[in-house]
């Protein structure tokens, strides 16, 4: 099998492939050639390219695919999973967003994995509010005004 020609965005490639894989029970998928996808109890949360082409990345956002759909280079995945909340993107060159995309990664991989793993992990980003304790006290609406008896406020008009 010949070897792949190198491309500028593989060292991102494995950066981003490396940091999927440091998630609870994340494992390589491989559905179909020219994939190297990221699962997690057999769903996939990330599809990857491969080395020696373009970085293409696909991730389910559920909280922020409409910003991501404002990045140049994005659009709706296809096959329907846009609808769904699935972004694609492409990088062929050496300038990677490689934050943003780790956190398309970690949003992705929150929305694919069971309760279970999800428990092993501390808490998302801002992107979700932090949960509430049970200590937490809810805040008290404020007291409503008292009113006068019906009777006196009839005479004072």
């Amino acid at each position: 099998m010949p070897r792949r020609k190198s491309a500028p965005t593989d060292a991102a490639l494995r950066e981003l492939r490396a940091f999927g894989l440091a998630y609870p029970g994340a494992h390589t998928k491989s559905p179909w050639p020219g994939h190297l996808d990221l699962a997690v109890d057999d769903k996939t949360f990330a599809y990857l390219s491969l080395e020696g082409e373009p970085l293409g990345i696909s991730c389910k956002l559920p909280q922020s695919s409409a910003m991501a759909l404002l990045v140049p280079g994005c659009e709706p995945a296809a096959y329907g999973l846009g609808k769904s909340g699935w972004v694609r993107a492409t990088f062929a060159g050496p300038d990677v967003p490689i934050a943003m995309l780790k956190a398309w990664i970690d949003e992705s991989y929150r929305a694919q994995a069971p309760k279970k793993l999800l428990k092993l992990l501390t808490p998302a980003a801002p992107t979700t509010p932090p949960p509430r304790s049970r200590s937490t006290p809810r805040a008290k609406a404020p007291a409503p005004k008292p009113r006068a008896p019906r009777r006196a406020r009839a005479a004072s008009r």
